[in-house]
């Protein structure tokens, strides 16, 4: 049997976070559980592509916009499963076990990685749980927990939607309620909180996801919640 798993990362100018992530992702490689691993990029000036050629990466280029960049990877690999993680999401050690069971008990369903930040204190780990319990309560989880699904699924949800921000709700809601998530983590990079505050941040998360739930442009949220 084949490899499994394509590995989608959306980047632009991801030289800082990309090795890590990559890293990251040896397990599944020398169990012989990934069959690709597709750097859908928009357009980086920095190293990030030499680094995806160094890992052996399938580069697939186009405009910047996270969206249509997934949307473009998806398209590229050649797996029977999918594996979408953003360039600075560094999953567990043990995130294969966890990856091959779903696989095997849950083929019908997409499943997320319980969400950990990489910064220490009680406000990381107070917002990292809030994650989870949406992702587990309202079956509404953020792209920065990855998404993993079969190609069938993928293609039954009418895959990513080409807009800049709020893609990974929308994928959710195409889903209806069909993901779980796992017994490991993924561990995402928490600048933009040190840099705006926990909860000044996490305000403007909730602000930006209500605004898109009653109707706001995608294009119009991304410029405003990439101007903080």
């Amino acid at each position: 049997m084949s490899a499994p798993f394509s590995i989608v990362i959306p980047t632009l100018n991801a030289a800082e976070g990309l090795p890590a992530t990559v890293n990251a992702l040896l397990p599944g490689l020398e169990v012989g559980m990934i069959h690709e691993l597709i750097v859908s990029d928009g357009g980086s000036t920095d190293a990030t592509l030499d680094i995806a050629a160094q890992a052996g990466a399938v580069v697939v280029a186009g405009p910047k916009g996270r969206g249509g960049q997934l949307r473009r990877g998806a398209a590229a690999a050649q797996g029977e499963w999918l594996l979408f993680l953003h360039a600075d999401t560094q999953l567990a050690p043990d995130w294969v076990g966890a990856a091959a069971v779903h696989r095997a008990e849950h083929p019908n369903l997409a499943a997320v990685f319980r969400l950990k930040f990489r910064a220490t204190g009680l406000a990381p780990r107070i917002v990292a749980g809030w994650a989870n319990l949406r992702s587990s309560a309202l079956n509404l989880p953020y792209g920065d927990q990855g998404l993993l699904m079969s190609r069938a699924l993928y293609d039954y949800s009418g895959g990513y939607p080409e807009q800049p921000l709020m893609e990974d709700v929308a994928m959710a809601r195409a889903l209806k309620g069909r993901i779980r998530l796992l017994d490991t983590y993924a561990a995402t990079g928490a600048e933009r909180y040190a840099k705006n505050g926990w909860v000044r941040q996490s305000l403007r998360n909730f602000g930006t996801l209500t605004r898109y739930s009653f109707g706001a442009d995608p294009e119009q949220l991304s410029k405003r919640y990439h101007k903080g």
